[in-house]
């Protein structure tokens, strides 16, 4: 990451309030029968390749996408703190490559606030990811999120 790029236009954030406990959120990002339900945008189907959710652990998904192949998804987690807070690494080849995930899940009671961040190497890959779609992308996965978490339960 580049120190001298300010950190907040690096940084590309998608906040929501979800309709489930957090430790059914939490579920449904770290145990990778969840993860292949919801992960990657509508039309998508994902098959967890490996899930080693610790720190120093990696992760790799392959997304398949009809007509145009499989995109493959991978990182390493630098920092696990439970109900609270995933950092990784993340390369969405061949769209995004060199990000690093913030997702924080904070309780509410039966409801929990999600804070997901991409932060980028520089202010101008920040700037071109959004323009890609950003915000319709990564809406449209946690759209799917939230769909799904009522058959997770509690």
């Amino acid at each position: 990451m580049n120190p001298t790029d300010n950190l907040k236009n690096r940084t590309l954030t998608i906040e929501k309030t979800l309709n489930a406990p957090v430790n059914v959120v939490w579920a449904a990002w770290t145990q990778p029968e969840h993860i292949a339900q919801w992960w990657g945008p509508m039309g998508m189907e994902t098959t967890v390749l490996q899930h080693d959710f610790e720190v120093g652990g990696r992760w790799k998904f392959s997304m398949h996408m009809p007509g145009k192949g499989d995109f493959i998804t991978e990182g390493v987690y630098s920092e696990i703190i439970e109900n609270e807070k995933i950092v990784t690494s993340a390369d969405f080849k061949p769209m995004t490559e060199g990000v690093e995930l913030h997702v924080f899940f904070k309780s509410m009671g039966d409801q929990t606030h999600f804070s997901f961040n991409v932060i980028h190497e520089t202010e101008e890959y920040c700037k071109q990811q959004e323009e890609m779609g950003f915000y319709n992308g990564w809406g449209s996965v946690f759209n799917r999120l939230e769909e799904y978490l009522p058959e997770i339960g509690s």
